[in-house]
């Protein structure tokens, strides 16, 4: 008659109907306020309503169950619980689902009027882990419920095992789970759960994703590569999982293609490259370990570069270890693998190191450098020429000794002159063009006197306007 929603009404008679014990009636009355949800996907637990009537059913039936189950273990059951515990909690699972009035009724409500979470749910919260991934496939449920349902809880009760344990019971091949898999990779990884992150990725054999786990394990949060030295396990175990990696490859390829979708995949050349990227790798750690606690190190930087970084870091990586031996000569070697092996622009790695020497002040080393360039064999003509020329920016810092001994090393003659005239040497850039061929000399000269003339150097404007 005053027209209010008689919902709430229906819900309080069906609650009483429970709380009486009479569970025929209830449904009845919840039948006329309950409705089931418009999307059973949808992250949450369904209506208030149902999570109400699910929590009287559960709190009624968990006192005398626990005691019953005690109490009437068969001797089998007690056998199970010592051989496993994940067999046991499935048995006890089972017996308490299907013999058990109130947990029936738990379900009838959950699947009329729940969503596909609260299901699962219910099942996690009894140990039915079973029935709950079977329930997952089943409805082909997405992602984002396994997370919730089914994910979190195992590893947050550290049953993350078990959980592994079912789902290759249920699918050896782990096909049916590969998107839920991936999935639970990506929350970990946004978390940073690296450690749970790593042993999900061994346990779904996806050996390309673990070696690059294990990257991280070994670069992140480091300050040293005396901290990196203590971390060349993981180098260790980068190896291991591409190894294992191409083994697969190489058998399944003999076999017809097997067609798993989650695991990244590879080609066997790239595979072999980053396995030589990891000894390199550990050359250079070894090598950079040894001048840190040697105390030969220099440089200081804001980030720790690393061969798994990008270019500009390798280029960094190579530059590092020339500076920090004891001379150039010692970490060349490994420096010119970085180069080659991943085709970095030599030249700007080589002017790069040669400033930082001018910074340093040694200026026997850059001359070292450039040997030990000219040595390497794939050295262009004019490499050593223009690492000099590079380094002549900071020619205001060398010494004028050292600045001409670097000048007379160049082999170019043209080059000479250039450097002559950056270092405002004019005397002896004049010196050096009248030595060239006649026309060149000429034009060499009057470039000197204009700079002369430019600069009010009256004595060598005057020597040039004598010989032209």
């Amino acid at each position: 008659k005053s027209g209010l929603d008689p919902g709430g009404a229906w819900h309080a008679w069906g609650m009483a109907c429970l709380k009486a014990g009479n569970l025929s009636s209830a449904r009845e009355k919840f039948q006329r306020c309950l409705k089931p949800p418009m999307d059973l996907n949808q992250l949450n637990h369904g209506s208030r309503l149902v999570q109400d009537v699910v929590q009287y059913l559960e709190s009624t039936v968990k006192p005398t169950l626990i005691a019953d189950d005690d109490y009437f273990a068969t001797l089998r059951e007690l056998e199970a619980m010592l051989r496993t515990r994940s067999l046991s909690l499935e048995i006890m699972c089972e017996g308490k689902i299907q013999h058990n009035s109130y947990y029936q009724e738990c379900l009838f409500y959950l699947h009329s009027y729940g969503t596909n979470l609260a299901i699962i749910s219910f099942y996690m919260r009894h140990d039915c882990m079973r029935e709950a991934l079977l329930h997952l496939l089943n409805k082909e449920s997405p992602s984002e419920v396994f997370i919730e349902g089914v994910f979190i809880p195992s590893y947050e009760s550290g049953k993350l095992h078990m959980l592994e344990n079912l789902l290759e019971t249920i699918d050896p091949g782990l096909e049916s789970w590969g998107v839920y898999l991936i999935a639970a990779c990506k929350y970990l990884q946004r978390k940073n759960y690296y450690h749970i992150l790593y042993e999900l990725q061994q346990f779904m054999k996806d050996h390309v994703r673990a070696a690059m786990t294990c990257i991280r394990f070994f670069t992140h949060g480091a300050k040293s590569y005396t901290e990196l030295g203590g971390k060349q396990t993981w180098l260790l175990k980068i190896k291991d999982h591409l190894k294992v990696y191409l083994q697969e490859v190489s058998r399944s390829s003999g076999r017809k293609k097997m067609s798993c979708t989650f695991r990244k995949k590879m080609s066997a050349a790239d595979v072999s490259r980053h396995i030589n990227t990891v000894d390199l790798q550990m050359e250079v750690t070894k090598f950079l370990h040894r001048c840190e606690s040697l105390g030969t190190s220099q440089m200081t930087g804001s980030s720790l570069p690393t061969l798994f970084g990008n270019n500009n870091m390798k280029m960094d990586v190579a530059c590092k270890v020339m500076l920090e031996g004891k001379n150039i000569e010692e970490g060349f070697g490994i420096a010119f693998r970085v180069l080659q092996d991943f085709q970095l622009e030599t030249t700007e790695v080589y002017c790069k190191v040669a400033k930082q020497l001018v910074k340093q002040q040694k200026y026997n080393e850059i001359r070292q450098l450039l040997k030990c360039v000219s040595e390497s064999g794939v050295a262009a003509k004019n490499d050593g020429d223009n690492i000099i020329l590079n380094c002549l920016n900071e020619f205001k810092n060398i010494p004028a000794e050292d600045l001409d001994n670097l000048i007379q090393d160049m082999d170019s003659d043209e080059n000479k002159i250039q450097a002559y005239v950056i270092c405002n040497k004019l005397r002896s850039a004049y010196l050096v063009s009248v030595r060239q061929e006649k026309t060149r000399a000429v034009q060499l000269v009057q470039h000197v006197r204009q700079l002369a003339e430019s600069s009010g150097d009256d004595v060598v404007k005057a020597i040039c306007a004598q010989w032209l």
